[in-house]
């Protein structure tokens, strides 16, 4: 019974593969869109996707965005940037051996972390890897900021999925050395203030805050749907 609640939960987080004619779907597609014409207008490629507190739906988000980005033909890879509770691995069903923390402590090479998915052909991941002991100190470092300068030039796109805000600094170091970064709220759980201090962190560290997600919206044709709404 455990292994078919996960499998039901994995078709749910990867919609977008899974029921791509989905209304759910169509409305990643919309959002790929709307983020699309922001990065072609200010030459965007590197982005990390955030919430303000766990279970607001950022991961599914990130993962969903990763394949219709792929789906339309782009070249992708995306991060686990959170290298306390990692689920990047999980979704994708990758292998988790070795990943950016390998890479950040230069223990293996870049190219030999990245995976292929079974999603997509165009859509590749770098997994954690094992949980270190400082995160915050390597994705504040000058090797993450090499990484990010390499994987950019042979990727169209990069989204990193990271941790939440409010819980520990690794969110903010990331938006720093990002192009843009979005905000996922759920609509019937995140508060306003919440989201309010959230900004207030990205803010702080002068974070390009491309605008929020929303999260588990419900209306007449779904029950949970996404908008994008920018700055």
């Amino acid at each position: 019974m455990a292994n078919k609640n996960k499998n039901i939960s994995d078709e749910r987080l990867l919609i977008t593969s899974i029921n791509p004619l989905s209304p759910i779907s169509e409305q990643y597609r919309t959002l790929r869109t709307n983020i699309e014409f922001i990065m072609a207008d200010k030459g965007l490629k590197t982005l990390s996707i955030t919430s303000a507190n766990a279970g607001a739906g950022k991961s599914t988000t990130t993962g969903n965005l990763a394949i219709t980005f792929a789906q339309q033909g782009k070249k992708v890879l995306l991060i686990d940037g959170d290298l306390r509770k990692p689920v990047v691995h999980q979704v994708f069903k990758v292998r988790n051996f070795t990943g950016l923390t390998n890479v950040l402590a230069r223990q293996v090479d870049l190219n030999s972390a990245i995976q292929r998915t079974r999603m997509n052909e165009n859509l590749f991941v770098l997994a954690s890897g094992p949980i270190p002991p400082n995160p915050s100190e390597l994705l504040g470092s000058l090797t993450m900021r090499e990484l990010l300068k390499d994987v950019t030039q042979k990727f169209d796109i990069v989204l990193i999925d990271t941790p939440p805000l409010m819980s520990v600094t690794d969110a903010q170091l990331l938006s720093q050395i990002t192009d843009g970064v979005l905000v996922v709220a759920h609509a019937n759980q995140t508060k306003k203030e919440e989201l309010a201090r959230a900004k207030r962190l990205l803010e702080q560290v002068k974070a390009n805050i491309l605008g929020c997600i929303l999260h588990g919206v419900e209306n007449n044709d779904t029950s949970q749907y996404y908008y994008y709404g920018a700055e």
